[in-house]
């Protein structure tokens, strides 16, 4: 399989709709120029985190038709492009789309401009719980014939078990947007960076964690993580950028999840450990 450029738009993130509306097309843009293939925009970047940022419902009603307008637009132009693209955005509750708690949620969209769906935050932090409703389950797409998972910010860093219910549906990449930026938290930029790792390294996937930029916080970089947990792309801090890495699905051969034994030894040894050091304990051939 050829390898995928993979695009984090580490972007600025306010209390617009037209400004985060903006910058979503610019990134877009940008990326293209740049052969991108899939990109990725960091957690609730549409209407901005309704935890500090952006105020919660009722005070701020969800913008019902702005949204169905802007992710219409925003899958036409990934058509138009060839490029696929997960946006962080929030999803109007059908119990009361207005006024309600909306969903925090990644609109994913192919390259041919076809919605996929759209996953919803399940795990919410008691801030986000007072402004989000929670979803129900984690779901898998195929964007450029490969299989796709998305978690967003708390559920996979701090629930292995979001990222492996992704991989046991037959993710080799793992997509992450995240929100970590609206309050001092210095102390978490290290734990942080070692979750993100983690996570790809025990289940032998490709992460790729994309946070946004604010420059007076920010408790986490964006971050492209190899299936053997090495960090192959990372931004700076407070820095608006479009990181692109390429990645070789291959590699994530989901081998630690599966507790695929052989399938381990590359991960675990390298080159260090010949296969005739251990092929007696393998399983018998047929």
């Amino acid at each position: 399989m050829a390898s995928i450029r993979i695009g984090l738009a580490q972007a600025r993130q306010v209390d617009d709709l037209q400004i985060n509306a903006r910058t979503v097309f610019r990134f877009m843009e940008e990326a293209a120029a740049r052969g991108v293939q899939i990109l990725c925009f960091p957690e609730t970047h549409t209407v901005g985190y309704r935890v500090d940022v952006t105020p919660p419902p009722p005070e701020r009603p969800v913008p019902v038709d702005h949204l169905s307008r802007l992710h219409r637009q925003v899958a036409e132009r990934c058509g138009e492009l060839g490029m696929a693209c997960v946006l962080g955005t929030e999803v109007p509750n059908p119990e009361d789309p207005v006024l309600g708690k909306p969903y925090n949620s990644a609109l994913v969209v192919s390259e041919k401009g076809q919605v996929l769906g759209a996953h919803h935050k399940v795990r919410l932090t008691p801030l986000d719980a007072t402004a989000y409703s929670p979803g129900t389950r984690f779901e898998t797409y195929e964007l450029w014939g490969v299989r796709v998972g998305v978690v967003i910010c708390f559920e996979g860093f701090r629930f292995p078990e979001a990222t492996r219910e992704c991989v046991s549906q037959g993710a080799q990449i793992i997509i992450h947007p995240q929100n970590n930026t609206t309050r001092p938290a210095a102390w978490k930029i290290p734990i942080h960076r070692s979750l993100i790792l983690a996570r790809a390294a025990e289940n032998t996937v490709w992460v790729a964690s994309c946070n946004c930029c604010y420059e007076e916080h920010q408790n986490s970089t964006s971050l492209v993580v190899a299936p053997d947990g090495r960090v192959v792309g990372e931004t700076g801090l407070g820095e608006e950028t479009l990181l692109v890495r390429d990645i070789d699905p291959e590699q994530a051969t989901r081998a630690l999840f599966l507790y695929d034994l052989e399938g381990c030894a590359p991960v675990l040894f390298g080159d260090q450990v010949r296969r005739e050091e251990f092929a007696h304990v393998l399983e018998p051939a047929g």
